[in-house]
């Protein structure tokens, strides 16, 4: 039986982060893997639906390329071509992650794992051959899947989840999206923008739940004149599959309606990955498909961690790799910081795109701040214009009192990547003063956040 000082279970951008960190720190470490390097954010997540809406964006440039001067001929999107571009990414990542393992002279282990005790895993490969491995650490980092409605069976074919949607043969004509999430929204723009008709039932009051009411309202309103019908409010009562299509019957105020299309995408939301694991045997616990961990990823068995979307919200990428990291650390007695889930930045890549970080006007409100609002909008900018992206705003929230930035959003162009500068922000407790006084280079779309933070006291010069 090989034995290590830290056995990963699922390579994930927890799983791996983690792998490398500990073969960094100089720990003889192992990743189990039972399917391909990534795990799903590399393969079927992340970065495959980020090169997919790269298609979508550069199909939309050319439908309006007029409006730069740019005369085009007829042109129209190849989706199979756009699906195996997608999918050569995914594979292209997977393979740099092979890459890194060998660097760091991390030992992978293709197979499913399971626990025998709280130091020793089985790993069964796809041939059935199993064999043991042994560790004083294991940490967890199995992710999670696509969640669907009770009674609501995923088929993969007419009833399909994010994985089949990014990778179907044929463009569907029609789509019904169930849930107005990240994922759920990313996909009607992409199918949208292609020239699917796209239905969005969402159950709570408006899209992008999570986000700032004000942010997610803009986003609605540019996606309904795209041709996007957006349904909030509404219940999913019952889904019907067809020969070649399904019934999707929703409710709201009390009233039915059945929409017809060629399938139904399932975007409610994700659960842990902890079956097949065998954590009952060791005692491990888990609570509605999540394990519980403390602020060092420890679980309640002393030598067993878990990190990433197996512990549950919020279930993104960066937190993961951020969370192993941390683990890792505080297994080699580093004493690291642990994580402000308070400073999570969050994306959405649609188009327009929407980022955010900290609180939302109205939960900083309830948290019993009293509040200044700090906005830019993209008309305003001289670089907006220049580039065509007109639409958007950046939404700064302060708290009145000690000047202190509680939250950040930002709908339109770029809004992804602006982001990043308002993390360090309120990593550093910046208020309007330092924000507003930092000199932005000029034309950039960055100056919106200086204006954003100068119009909070009633400074900004553009508007």
């Amino acid at each position: 039986m090989s034995s290590y000082d830290v056995i990963v279970l699922g390579s994930g951008p927890g799983g791996y982060v983690a792998a490398i960190r500990a073969a960094q720190l100089k720990m003889k470490t192992a990743l189990v893997e039972r399917d391909k390097l990534g795990g799903i954010c590399l393969n079927w997540g992340c970065i495959p639906t980020k090169a997919l809406l790269k298609s979508a964006e550069v199909f939309e440039t050319f439908s309006h390329a007029q409006s730069f001067g740019i005369k085009t001929g007829s042109f129209s999107a190849d989706f199979p071509a756009i699906i195996k571009r997608s999918r050569e990414v995914a594979e292209a990542n997977s393979k740099g992650v092979e890459f890194l393992m060998k660097k760091n002279k991390i030992d992978v282990i293709y197979g499913s794992g399971t626990f025998k005790s709280a130091n020793t895993l089985t790993v069964t490969d796809k041939d059935g051959k199993a064999r043991e491995v042994s560790a004083k650490h294991i940490i967890i980092a199995t992710g999670g899947r696509p969640r669907s409605i009770p009674g609501v069976e995923m088929d993969g074919d007419i009833v399909i989840s994010s994985k089949e949607a990014m990778s179907l043969k044929k463009q569907p004509k029609s789509l019904v999206i169930m849930g107005a999430g990240a994922i759920g929204i990313e996909f009607a723009y992409f199918y949208n923008a292609l020239g699917t008709e796209v239905t969005v039932v969402e159950m709570l009051d408006h899209i992008l739940p999570i986000e700032d009411a004000e942010i997610s309202k803009a986003l609605e309103r540019s996606f309904k004149k795209a041709g996007i019908k957006i349904m909030t409010g509404t219940k999913v009562e019952a889904v019907k599959k067809l020969k070649n299509s399904v019934q999707v019957t929703v409710s709201k105020n009390g009233k039915n309606e059945v929409l017809k299309a060629e399938k139904a995408l399932m975007a409610i939301g994700i659960q842990g990955n902890v079956e097949n694991l065998n954590l009952d045997a060791i005692g491990v616990k888990n609570e509605r498909g999540f394990i519980p961990v403390d602020a060092y990823y420890r679980t309640n068995v002393p030598g067993v961690y878990a990190i990433g979307d197996i512990t549950g919200p919020p279930l993104l990428a960066h937190v993961a790799s951020h969370e192993g990291t941390i683990c890792v650390e505080n297994i080699a007695g580093k004493n690291p910081h642990t994580l402000d889930y308070n400073s999570i930045p969050g994306c959405t890549y649609c188009h327009p795109q929407v980022a955010s970080i900290g609180m939302t006007e109205a939960k900083a409100k309830e948290a019993g701040y009293e509040v200044k609002i700090g906005k830019f909008p993209y008309t305003a900018s001289g670089k907006a214009r220049a580039i065509g992206a007109r639409e958007g705003m950046v939404k700064l929230v302060f708290d009145k009192k000690y000047g202190e930035l509680l939250g950040a959003h930002i709908i339109g162009e770029e809004a992804t990547e602006l982001i990043a500068e308002l993390g360090m922000a309120k990593a550093l407790e910046a208020t309007p003063v330092e924000l507003g006084k930092t000199i932005h280079a000029h034309p950039t779309l960055s100056e919106m956040i200086m204006e954003a933070a100068l119009s909070a006291d009633n400074e900004a010069i553009h508007i």
